[in-house]
């Protein structure tokens, strides 16, 4: 975000106005919008409000800008003359369209952390720098001469990776298949996307679970599709509920994350796996399993995912390299029947032509390269290790006003607070001391839940971010 030059012989009233002049004449503020207030304009640039009122009286001489009590300061409708200018009302735009905008508090979460990098990141979903394989990357790309065709690729895939996804799969997650039956995504987010704009229509039913991040994805209302609950505790869900759902409301779908989900880190049990394929069986309901976090397991290896046990066709198995490798390399995989397949490789093919081809040819060379697993290896020791210092300072810090179950792979740790305090005024509180974390109603829970993710935050940063976290909860209990 743009800064004044303190070192600059101009005055910072001066660089502000100019700033604020360009980006008006450069349209980022239409004619008739409104700017921000004086406030947190000041704070957004780190100088004095004084500053900011100065500037905006700059840029009122020149009639750039007018300001009217109780209405704020709005960009000038007549700014270059006496003669209007019939401009598109960008505002009304930006509010409309079917797809919907994230939510409330994850953009305030995003906000934050775009304008306070100094923020301690317990909110995001993804590794951090020192947990990806960096270096092995760079090795790679060192040894290996990569296309020197730059077109647009298979709109399916990249086909040695797929072929590469082919033995990853067989070995790592015991899921027999094909390269036909693979199709390469940007991710699970853009797996889940095309599912739900291709395969379902607006009205239909769907079943998520209960919390769910994909409670936290505003395409499945965009989609206008109906969202069902499925509670979930420790083993996951109860089959019969989806039973219930489906006798009820004729739902169309159930999307499941099973191993280490996303909140709560519940690993469904085998006893409900076997169930749930003989309720999807019975039903003809196709299951879409959403398989990012397996290759965690802190302890042994995860459950099987549901996939490797299905004979009968009736599970949409997603995966990606985000949770495991880098988020950067934008590498996920949809495993479906052919038909499916080839139906969403043409939606895809609308939208972008397929991915870049040089990230998919890393990715087919990193999965069968000799520095995977010691990759996998060392990620779950890292991973294990900000686990248990993440929860050795929340005992610290909370005692008996927190509580979770330890989740046995993953990233991310679910919390129950005693103090009931809103989250809207804990996350605010939160922020203002210097850490992030999203609150339990994101994912669909009751005020009182959070979700901290420790792989993103450094560890040396950890046992400072509880303890802010704390100093918020307790400024707003004592």
């Amino acid at each position: 975000m743009w800064k004044p030059d303190r070192q600059s012989k101009k005055p910072l009233y001066e660089q502000i106005a100019d700033h604020l002049e360009k980006r008006i004449a450069y349209s980022e503020f239409p004619p008739g919008s409104l700017l921000p207030s004086e406030r947190k304009l000041a704070e957004q640039l780190g100088v004095n409000r004084s500053t900011v009122i100065l500037a905006f009286a700059e840029l009122r001489s020149m009639g750039i800008i007018e300001s009217r009590t109780g209405s704020g300061t709005r960009v000038s409708r007549t700014k270059w003359g006496a003669t209007p200018k019939h401009t598109p009302n960008w505002n009304r735009y930006a509010e409309g369209g079917s797809f919907l905008p994230n939510l409330p508090f994850l953009r305030k979460i995003r906000d934050a952390l775009s304008q306070d990098p100094s923020l301690i990141d317990f909110a995001s979903g993804e590794l951090a720098a020192d947990l990806a394989p960096l270096d092995e990357i760079a090795a790679l790309m060192r040894e290996h001469h990569y296309t020197s065709y730059l077109g647009y690729d298979n709109p399916q895939g990249y086909i040695p990776l797929r072929q590469s996804l082919v033995d990853y799969l067989q070995k790592y997650r015991g899921i027999q298949t094909t390269e036909s039956s693979i199709m390469i995504t940007s991710g699970s987010q853009q797996s889940l996307y095309l599912i739900t704009q291709c395969l379902l229509s607006p009205g239909d039913a769907v079943a998520i679970e209960d919390p769910s991040y994909c409670y936290s994805l505003p395409m499945f209302q965009s989609a206008g599709l109906r969202l069902f609950r499925l509670p979930i505790d420790q083993y996951g869900v109860h089959p019969e509920d989806i039973r219930e759902l489906y006798k009820k409301h004729r739902i169309k779908m159930v999307f499941l994350n099973p191993n280490f989900q996303n909140p709560t880190g519940a690993v469904i049990s085998s006893e409900r796996r076997e169930q749930l394929f003989s309720v999807a069986s019975e039903l003809g309901l196709p299951i879409v399993e959403d398989d990012p976090f397996s290759l965690t397991a802190f302890e042994g290896t995860a459950p099987a995912p549901l996939k490797s046990m299905d004979s009968n066709g009736n599970i949409l198995y997603i995966g990606s390299f985000s949770k495991i490798a880098a988020s950067g390399l934008r590498i996920g995989w949809m495993v479906a029947p052919n038909s499916i397949v080839q139906r969403l490789a043409d939606a895809r093919q609308q939208m972008d032509f397929g991915l870049s081809v040089i990230p998919q040819q890393v990715a087919a060379q990193f999965i069968k390269s000799d520095y995977f697993q010691p990759h996998l290896d060392r990620l779950q020791i890292q991973l294990q290790f900000k686990r248990d210092l993440l929860i050795e300072s929340l005992r610290r810090e909370l005692g008996d006003q927190i509580s979770f179950v330890t989740p046995q792979g993953g990233l991310h740790l679910w919390c129950m607070l005693t103090p009931k305090v809103p989250d809207g005024k804990l996350l605010d509180e939160a922020i203002r001391r210097g850490v992030a974390f999203v609150p339990g109603s994101v994912y669909g829970s009751d005020s009182g839940f959070v979700r901290f993710t420790y792989a993103r935050a450094k560890t040396e940063e950890i046992e400072s971010g509880i303890a802010k976290f704390a100093e918020a909860l307790h400024s707003l209990t004592d």
